[in-house]
């Protein structure tokens, strides 16, 4: 080699000069590209007439002759009720007959019950009491009539007031009203012997009437005071369980009234026993 020749400068290696990173102005300058996809599959592009429309786009109006006329409804036959079910008859045990009644009930007394109208029949024989009962009662509420005159006659005289007078003017009247309805409230009076229960009743304007079955008596008590003993009648009581349904029956003779006593415990027996 000459000495006159020079030598050719060295190639500058990229990796040995130093890199300069880039600012910001550059970046905006000039962004990085990103490189092509060459192996993603390309898209079709849309149709226009699948698009939808527009949102406040007009829609198009369809012509009615192309509509299809719309299949007429099913008819629906009638479909006729069902039949009502017959409903049964509850099967209630038979009636028992009624009660044999001693004869000695119906001696000596009213014959015809005095019923009001409208009220409730029953089948049966109703006995009715004897009119003794009327008697007595007239003797008691005459004695009480005195009792009341001469106590208002002793209190008027030693206090000198006229008040005795009234009070006393009261129950009288009271009493003698009593007096003129009890024949007929004696003859309302009535009693009947029925298969299962004996039926009292009693009263015109507040009738009252009580079913006492014979399974259900406790007791049965006879009572009489001095002035039945002296006409010769009872009164008769029958005792349940329940208090309230207790029955008494007056103005019976006493001989009817033991009767109807022994009637009524042998029926009892029975009926309690199930026989």
């Amino acid at each position: 080699m000459n000495e006159s020749q020079t030598p050719p400068p060295p190639e500058p290696n990229p990796s040995s000069d130093p890199q300069t990173p880039p600012t910001r102005r550059d970046l905006r300058a000039d962004p990085p590209s990103t490189p092509p996809a060459h192996d993603a599959p390309q898209q079709p592009s849309p149709d226009p007439s699948s698009a939808p429309p527009a949102y406040g786009a007009q829609q198009p109006v369809p012509d009615p002759s192309s509509i299809p006329p719309r299949p007429p409804a099913p008819t629906q036959t009638p479909v006729p009720p069902l039949p009502p079910e017959p409903v049964a008859d509850p099967d209630f045990p038979p009636a028992r007959e009624a009660v044999a009644a001693p004869e000695v009930l119906d001696e000596g007394t009213y014959t015809q019950l005095r019923e009001p109208r409208g009220g409730l029949a029953l089948d049966g024989t109703w006995h009715q009491i004897s009119p003794k009962y009327v008697v007595s009662q007239f003797v008691q509420e005459i004695a009480l009539l005195v009792i009341v005159a001469v106590a208002a006659i002793v209190v008027a005289s030693l206090s000198g007031q006229w008040w005795p007078w009234l009070v006393g003017g009261v129950i009288a009247a009271a009493t003698i009203f009593s007096l003129i309805i009890l024949p007929r409230q004696a003859k309302a009076l009535g009693y009947m012997l029925r298969g299962d229960d004996i039926v009292f009743r009693r009263g015109i304007l507040w009738q009252r009437m009580i079913a006492v079955p014979y399974g259900r008596m406790q007791l049965i008590d006879i009572t009489h005071g001095p002035l039945d003993r002296i006409f010769g009648i009872s009164k008769l009581k029958m005792v349940t369980a329940a208090a309230s349904t207790g029955v008494e029956v007056p103005g019976l003779a006493t001989s009817a009234a033991e009767a109807l006593r022994d009637t009524l415990i042998e029926v009892a027996e029975t009926r309690r026993t199930g026989l």
